[in-house]
Order: C-alpha cells, then sequence, then structure tokens
C-alpha cells in the first residue's frame, strides 16, 4: 500500500489561505476545512482508490478527524463516533 501520511502524488496540490485549507486532486478540490472548521469532501464523479487515499492523507497529516472507506463498492465516511454514507459527489461535515 502506498504512504498515507501525508498529502502527496500526481496531480496534487494543497494550499492554505485565509485559515481555509484546501486539498486539490486534479480539477476537484477533494479536501476542503473552511475557516470555521466545517470540512467539504467531494469525489468529482471520480470514487477512486486515490480519490479516497488524498482525502485520507489530509485527514491524517492535518489532524481532521475523519477517515473515508469503501465497503462493497459503497463509501463511508467515519468521523465524531458515526459512520456516515458517502452516497454523492460531496458530503458537508459540520465542525
Amino acid at each position: 500500500m502506498g504512504q498515507t501520511a501525508v498529502v502527496r502524488g500526481r496531480a496534487t496540490n494543497v494550499k492554505e489561505v485565509d485559515g481555509e485549507l484546501v486539498v486539490r486532486y486534479h480539477a476537484t478540490d477533494v479536501v476542503t476545512r473552511k475557516a470555521d472548521g466545517t470540512i467539504i469532501l467531494k469525489t468529482g464523479g471520480w470514487k477512486t482508490l486515490t480519490t479516497r487515499t488524498r482525502q485520507n492523507q489530509a485527514a491524517h497529516q492535518f489532524n481532521l478527524g475523519y477517515s473515508v472507506q469503501q465497503k462493497d463498492y459503497a463509501w463511508y465516511v467515519h468521523y465524531k463516533g458515526a459512520t456516515l454514507p458517502f452516497d454523492g459527489d460531496e458530503i458537508t461535515l459540520p465542525a
């Protein structure tokens, strides 16, 4: 398995501006942490291993408190003791 501790890889950029953190993979902001602590996860329609890896790398590196997993083709987000379905292209996690 590839490294999962730090956000890095092909077509991946990280930026922090005015208290907002954005992890972009190709043309999609796969992780956005707003200044108020709200976290937005997006797939850009690409529910791939690499998208999920970038999201989990960001969670680990920036201590965001979630993990994204897949079971039987369905995606789930584990956050604050709850398991949430990641059914669509985007999920918002409250601060």
